[in-house]
């Protein structure tokens, strides 16, 4: 106890700033990799490095410390590349603002641009034709953007169907709607490099993976041979959902969850309907 009391009676403002600088870089860092491909990759280092420090500190192994020591400089470049993807995505959210406050949310615009997508998909679904409609989130699409049309208009079902009808110019290729503005058409997205086993996915099942895996967006495609409609998101894809499930997914993602329903209103709420209905009410 008394050398706890020696410690924080020698601990400075600077020291408390430099704690607090150190643990927002951590949560940075880790804020950035949540929900990523690249976690299992962190665990994987995190272990290599632990398992490199008890050979080289505790068992006093010189050659493999040697040899260790000559490979650090190469991890420290290799680090970065690996997690390219990552470290581009939280340079965007701190260049935008994004990374550690959210924006805010039209909710009923967002809801009025959720049934557009709903009413044109199920339309489009009915008579086959086929559609890529990519959402951005909270990493930006501009380059996309740039490859394609832009358009900057309000998000219907009329216009959506329109654009990926045959006969237009616009049908081939991605449309990306961003802050529930259809902002670009005929956008190039990049194809995944992952082996689907299921060969019946065409390009646009790929492209909409493929957006999935490099950025955070939300991506709803139509099939042009089954009249299928899936779902993609964070390099995975959902197949053959239904109208109703797709709202339920997309209104996940899209809108978020108002700050007053905190975990204990939700609490609350459920036992409350519990002890309704154990009173027959």
């Amino acid at each position: 106890m008394w050398d706890i009391g020696w410690l924080l009676q020698r601990i400075t403002w600077i020291d408390v700033l430099d704690i607090f600088l150190v643990a927002t870089l951590f949560y940075w860092f880790f804020y950035a990799l949540k929900g990523t491909r690249a976690v299992p990759l962190v665990r994987g280092i995190t272990a290599l490095l632990i398992s490199l420090a008890i050979l080289t500190r505790f068992i006093q192994l010189r050659a493999f410390s040697w040899i260790i020591a000559q490979l650090l400089p190469a991890l420290l470049i290799a680090v970065p590349v690996l997690f390219q993807p990552e470290l581009r995505r939280a340079l965007e959210k701190l260049g935008r603002g994004k990374l550690l406050f959210m924006p805010q949310v039209d909710v009923e615009q967002a809801q009025k641009t959720i049934g557009a997508v709903i009413e044109a998909t199920t339309y489009m679904a009915e008579r086959n034709v086929g559609a890529l409609i990519v959402f951005e989130r909270q990493t930006g699409l501009q380059e996309f953007v740039e490859s394609g049309i832009y358009v900057d208009a309000e998000v219907s079902s009329e216009l959506l169907t329109t654009i990926f009808d045959h006969h237009t110019i616009l049908h081939d290729g991605a449309i990306i709607i961003r802050q529930n503005r259809l902002l670009a058409a005929a956008c190039v997205m990049p194809l995944t490099a992952a082996f689907l086993a299921d060969r019946e996915l065409g390009l646009r099942h790929r492209a909409a993976i493929g957006i999935t895996e490099e950025t955070d967006a939300v991506a709803v495609v139509v099939s042009e041979e089954r009249g299928a409609i899936s779902l993609t998101h964070n390099g995975r894809i959902i197949r053959e959902i239904d109208t109703k499930r797709l709202d339920s997914i997309l209104r996940a993602f899209l809108i978020p969850k108002p700050a007053s329903d905190s975990g204990i209103l939700q609490w609350i709420r459920r036992h409350k309907l519990i002890f309704k209905r154990e009173r027959g009410l």
